[in-house]
């Protein structure tokens, strides 16, 4: 007897993803040697040599975002300013246009009014934001939130409080948008044993409630070592970027990018990328 295949029986196409978190370090800082313009083309090929569906940046400046558009062709990107409108730094988040359609947009402010377009919260240094995207996947159907963030590096408050209102938000859009699937990423500015980053992975429940989380790191065979490098290359410590995500996503793999261009980075902070999939149970690492 000769069973139907699944595209015979008309079910969806896997969904597979493959994500990027990468902090490309602000251009106004006094980086002798390591300035954007010469670090640019070293990032857009950084990115188009992963070629991911989904980028999530921080610390990206609006003429850093145009100057990485002019390589990333096939992408559109959302976001602000962390100041509001086109001031100061980004979240943006940059989506391959073939493959996924925007359908809602939004950002919020990591603050006690995070509708309020600039504002500060708790003992954060800067005001700091979380900017989301829902996409349609073109060839499955499903829906995918993705959430791109840059928690506080003084305040420890901020960064606790901050991470509790990016869960309460991922957790009303669960409600509001059944079916969909969800990815967080971001420059945590905290080790994995840090209060934040042991609340997402579910080992401190009295939080608060949060999504269903798994860390992208768990694809890892061993310590993921620092993504922060500060140009100078090196993979002893510990990381503070991070990817996210909710089942039925699950990691197949995940990487830390530290590779060098002759001596040159395209920032002070690895990217890492991870491979998704709905239901998958294989994990691994790329050589």
């Amino acid at each position: 007897m000769n069973r139907a295949t699944k595209a015979e029986r008309g079910a969806r196409p896997t969904l597979k993803l493959k994500v990027m978190s990468f902090n490309l370090r602000t251009y106004t800082a006094n980086d002798a040697g390591n300035e954007w313009v010469n670090r640019a083309p070293l990032a857009g090929e950084t990115i188009l040599e992963h070629a991911p569906s989904f980028v999530g940046i921080q610390e990206g400046y609006l003429l850093m975002l145009e100057d990485l558009q002019g390589y990333l062709t096939d992408y559109g990107w959302i976001g602000e300013g962390r100041c509001g409108g086109t001031e100061d730094e980004y979240c943006a988040i940059f989506y391959r246009k073939e493959d996924f359609e925007i359908i809602e947009q939004g950002q919020f402010w990591l603050s006690e009014t995070p509708e309020v377009s600039g504002s500060i919260g708790w003992d954060s240094d800067y005001p700091r934001i979380c900017t989301w995207g829902r996409f349609i996947h073109a060839a499955s159907g499903t829906q995918i939130r993705v959430y791109n963030t840059h928690l506080d590096h003084i305040g420890e408050t901020a960064r606790m409080e901050g991470t509790k209102l990016i869960a309460s938000v991922m957790l009303r859009h669960d409600s509001d948008y059944p079916g969909s699937v969800g990815i967080l990423m971001g420059d945590m500015n905290g080790g994995p044993s840090d209060t934040p980053l042991r609340y997402l992975r579910g080992e401190i429940t009295e939080a608060g409630d949060r999504p269903d989380l798994q860390d992208a790191y768990t694809a890892l065979a061993g310590e993921p070592g620092r993504t922060f490098h500060d140009f100078k290359g090196g993979g002893e410590g510990e990381p503070i970027d991070y990817i996210f995500v909710v089942p039925p996503l699950v990691v197949l793999q995940t990487l830390i990018d530290r590779r060098d261009f002759t001596g040159k980075y395209p920032s002070d902070h690895y990217p890492i990328v991870a491979e998704l999939a709905m239901g998958e149970s294989r994990i691994g690492i790329w050589s």
